[in-house]
């Protein structure tokens, strides 16, 4: 049954209703009435531009040109849309063909589209494309504009490197994937286009390189993202929290960079990333936590020195997880483990402390994180008067007042140091938290309770997955191919295969003879290989 005869079988009141939603989401071929649900929609809001215009030829047929002041790129709407309609004025056009002439013709962009509902006329205006209306014409037309006041490419501030690309992402979509296409130059990088939000039809787009990835993984992130059903999507963030696999925990599940040749680097692997309208941070999936302490910069260097410089990273992420803890710990349950001698200056600095050394941990820890968060809400001027406040003034203060001892500043401040290297905030920002329990445990078991909570974290961060693979990996489970990625990086010439655990399609990176010989070597590898040609012949 079509839908006309259904409407004739409803009552008369239902079936007027029904009319004016399906009227409501076509376009009429008034231009007036057009123009004036263009109007009411967007409360008359004085940046949506009209221009009208009137062909010489029929004075009747009435076209207008509407586009959000702000969104679009204002010197293509003049040459290549005004200024090429207004020269044609002069042709005759006929009116059941004006948008086949206006798209062959006239218009000169680079990209056009005829639409005829509402929705998506309002979705193409707001995103900076100009709307083309002409009067008898049930349909508009509309032209990629796009454009406005944008951030010009620059460093990141949050992955700064001494080595490598200076490029970092920005708020603009285009922008972000044109940047990661300029490095791999390959059709099978592909990208996938989707708006989320119901209230900001917000832009996203997932990008992965065909015949590499895992084909369950691309499937995965499109169900996930088919699942969110968010009012609006102000950042990557918003995505991130709604389709990780688990939202509560404090490790994150999901890596973040806003570096071009990171993105790169992962999706080579057999990742996918997923960029989000507004915001320079571009999400990598799957993620394990050995990522979280890798940087571009590792794979520009030669790998003892890499090695060396991750080795280091793992070591201050243990020393701010359980860095204060394990002073509480021997201070208070383990004093002979300490050196004699050391033990006697501990012990003379802490004679006149009042509290023990958990209270004093405690209070050093949670005024450093305070002078912390204080430093990075306040502008760059006062933030530098605040670090000198917190590091002189307070820190000064409180010893001589006898409220911690110095051996309590310094371990406090080392661990300060030793988060604040840790290469990625969201790893760092776990480890800040988890060192309270840490501080707890050790005051209430020692040395015992340090131990009982690194196994009961050992155990939460196995049970973990991040769309599916283990977040452990390649160490829990064991993968011994993969290894030379970890915290020891190998020589670049040794990775040959992609990870195991992702299941690339195609597992092979690069040739096995990769490795560099010295010329004496490389001549006499020729000659045995030549003379084995011989013998073979």
């Amino acid at each position: 049954m079509s839908y006309r005869k259904f409407l004739k079988k409803m009552k008369p009141k239902e079936q007027r209703k029904d009319l004016e939603k399906v009227e409501q989401k076509s376009i009429g071929t008034s231009i007036t009435e057009n123009l004036n649900i263009i109007k009411q929609k967007t409360g008359n809001s004085p940046d949506i531009i009209i221009r009208m215009l009137t062909f010489s030829h029929d004075p009747e047929v009435s076209t207008a040109i509407v586009h959000v002041d702000g969104l679009v790129d204002n010197p293509t709407i003049n040459e290549f849309l005004v200024q090429s309609m207004e020269d044609s004025v002069q042709e005759k056009l006929e009116e059941k063909d004006l948008f086949k002439v206006f798209s062959e013709k006239v218009v000169a962009v680079s990209s056009l589209e005829t639409l005829k509902d509402w929705d998506s006329l309002f979705l193409a205006l707001l995103s900076g494309d100009t709307v083309i209306l002409a009067d008898g014409k049930n349909e508009a037309l509309i032209a990629s504009t796009r454009g406005g006041e944008r951030r010009l490419v620059e460093q990141s501030d949050s992955e700064i490197t001494l080595r490598g690309s200076k490029e970092g992402f920005t708020e603009s979509i285009n922008t972000n994937t044109a940047l990661v296409r300029r490095i791999i130059k390959n059709p099978n990088l592909w990208v996938e286009s989707m708006n989320l939000g119901k209230q900001t039809n917000t832009d996203l787009s997932i990008m992965y390189i065909n015949g590499i990835v895992d084909t369950d993984i691309v499937k995965e992130v499109r169900q996930r993202l088919a699942r969110v059903n968010l009012d609006a999507i102000l950042d990557s963030g918003y995505i991130e929290q709604v389709i990780e696999d688990e939202s509560s925990g404090l490790f994150p599940t999901i890596t973040h960079t806003e570096r071009p040749d990171a993105v790169a680097g992962n999706l080579l692997e057999g990742r996918v990333a997923i960029f989000v309208s507004g915001t320079p941070h571009v999400l990598i999936v799957p993620a394990v936590m050995i990522q979280f302490f890798q940087t571009p910069e590792d794979y520009y260097v030669r790998f003892p020195i890499s090695t060396l410089i991750r080795m280091l990273r793992v070591f201050m992420f243990l020393i701010s997880l359980i860095g204060p803890a394990f002073y509480v710990a021997v201070t208070t349950f383990h004093q002979e483990m300490i050196p004699t001698d050391l033990l006697i200056i501990i012990a003379s600095q802490t004679e006149s402390v009042p509290f023990p050394a958990i209270v004093e941990a405690l209070i050093m820890e949670v005024t450093f994180e305070i002078l912390r968060e204080a430093g990075l809400r306040m502008p760059n001027k006062i933030s530098a008067t605040i670090s000198i406040v917190g590091a002189l003034v307070i820190g000064q203060g409180v010893i001589q007042a006898g409220i911690v001892s110095p051996a309590m500043v310094i371990v406090v401040a080392t661990t300060a140091i030793a988060s604040l290297a840790t290469p990625n905030y969201d790893i760092a920002i776990s480890a800040r938290l988890l060192r309270f329990a840490f501080m707890l445990s050790a005051a209430i078991a020692g040395f015992y309770g340090i131990i009982l909570g690194l196994i009961m974290l050992i155990v939460h961060l196995a049970s973990l997955r991040s769309f599916g693979i283990p977040y452990l990996t390649p160490l829990a489970p064991l993968e011994w191919k993969s290894l030379k990625d970890t915290i020891i990086r190998g020589p670049i010439w040794s990775f040959n295969e992609r990870p195991e655990s992702l299941h690339p399609q195609n597992p092979v990176r690069q040739g096995k003879n990769q490795k560099p010989l010295p010329p004496l070597k490389r001549r006499m590898v020729r000659a045995d290989t030549k003379e084995g040609d011989k013998n073979e012949s």
